[in-house]
């Protein structure tokens, strides 16, 4: 083989690899083969008696909606949501009903209470008056029984002195008497005792 023949060989021979794929099958059948694939089967929609599946579902539902409205389905969904809303305002009513004798009895309760509390709030500067009032008594009474105590005390002791002092005297006038009688029973005869009584005598006349 000659050098010019060479490279002619070279570019035939790359040529066939480059139309040739892995498994040695020709490029150009296997691009036919992958568009041939990918190519959508077209499929034919099944109808009945001229509509197909989309036109028998709309056909249904008109056929549905004119029994409802032949049935007057829609007046007996309203009744019966009306009576829901105549049960629901019902019951807000009676809540409200509810709520106001709430409010009510609670406004009595809190009156009731500041009553009281008013009340127990006298009741306990009344008491504490009366407790004043009955000190300041027992202590008025206190004083006046220790003054007349005292009193009595201080007569009984005056009494018991001029007792003591009467009786002093007494004792001493006794004594005293005793002791004339025996100066004159040692002095004095019976002639100068006659002439005593005579003078006293005089002396009282």
């Amino acid at each position: 083989m000659t050098q010019a023949a060479a490279p002619e060989a070279m570019a035939t021979e790359k040529a066939v690899i480059d139309d040739t794929t892995v498994d040695g099958a020709p490029v150009a059948e296997t691009h036919a083969t992958t568009e041939a694939h990918a190519a959508p089967e077209a499929h034919a929609k099944p109808k009945a008696l001229g509509m197909d599946a989309t036109m028998w579902v709309a056909l249904a539902m008109l056929i549905v909606i004119a029994l409802a409205v032949w049935k007057k389905v829609p007046a007996m969904i309203g009744a019966a949501l009306d009576k829901q809303i105549a049960g629901i305002k019902e019951q807000l009513d009676h809540a409200t009903n509810l709520r106001k004798e709430a409010e009510a009895i609670k406004a009595d309760y809190e009156a009731k209470a500041k009553q009281a509390a008013a009340e127990a709030e006298a009741m306990k500067a009344h008491a504490a008056e009366e407790a004043k009032l009955i000190v300041s008594k027992a202590k008025a009474d206190a004083t006046a029984l220790i003054a007349r105590r005292s009193k009595a005390a201080e007569e009984k002791i005056a009494a018991a002195e001029r007792a003591a002092i009467a009786d002093v005297r007494a004792q001493a006038a006794a004594a005293a008497a005793a002791a004339a009688e025996a100066l004159i029973a040692a002095h004095h005869d019976a002639k100068a005792d006659a002439g005593l009584v005579d003078a006293t005598i005089a002396k009282l006349n």
